[in-house]
């Protein structure tokens, strides 16, 4: 984290590299989204981690909100503090996509009629469970995409769609098992930019090593 890694210059080319890595591989109608808790001490003094929901209860640090497209990096990603909700840091990302149509694939946390009006936005149908399966819709309005998301899940087409999501635990579970791969978070990385540069890092050094180890090589022919 040194004060080189802050100029320009090499801000520029980590942007340019993670945008090479996302253009080998990208591509295709599914996109996933979810998100990654990165803890930090409960005691920690970090002025920008805040506490927020963790897998197992409640923690302190930021989480990693990423949108998959079949690659093996994030087509695009932000870092928020813990307490933020995951539908608001999902719609910001959906509507950076740009080139629309296709499915993304949400968990129940994602039932979000904002976040659902995102994506109709950029000519996309997010398809997530609802979070209360079991009770009506009242009389507010919905968006179409929701509706059309309820209708989706109802069908055999829509659960087999559905049934892709998991995919994304996969891609987390791939991006943190292994040495060069997303390890919590380092002592010394702190503060949201900081944290930022650390997993744009890791998420660029993971897709050099999927390249590198699969049986196809573009980003060593690149």
């Amino acid at each position: 984290m040194s004060r080189r890694l802050q100029t320009t210059e090499v801000q520029r080319l980590l942007a340019d590299l993670e945008r090479h890595s996302a253009a080998l591989d990208s591509g295709g109608w599914v996109m996933l989204v979810d998100g990654k808790p990165l803890t930090v001490g409960s005691h920690s003094k970090d002025p920008d981690a805040a506490w927020g929901h963790a897998r197992r209860g409640w923690a302190k640090g930021y989480k990693l909100h990423a949108v998959y497209d079949g690659g093996s990096i994030p087509t695009t990603w932000d870092i928020t503090p813990l307490n933020e909700a995951e539908p608001e840091a999902a719609a910001r990302l959906v509507l950076s996509i740009r080139t629309g149509g296709g499915y993304i694939l949400g968990d129940k946390s994602y039932d979000s009629n904002p976040l659902h009006d995102a994506a109709l936005a950029v000519g996309c149908q997010l398809v997530a469970e609802r979070k209360r399966p079991d009770s009506g819709l009242g009389h507010r309005r919905h968006s179409p995409g929701r509706l059309r998301s309820i209708e989706l899940l109802r069908q055999e087409f829509g659960q087999q769609l559905y049934a892709f999501r998991d995919q994304i635990e996969r891609n987390f579970g791939w991006l943190t098992n292994h040495a060069g791969g997303l390890a919590p978070l380092p002592n010394w990385v702190r503060r949201i930019g900081r944290v930022r540069l650390w997993v744009q890092a890791k998420l660029i050094v993971h897709a050099t090593y999927v390249y590198l180890t699969s049986t196809c090589l573009p980003l060593a022919i690149a």
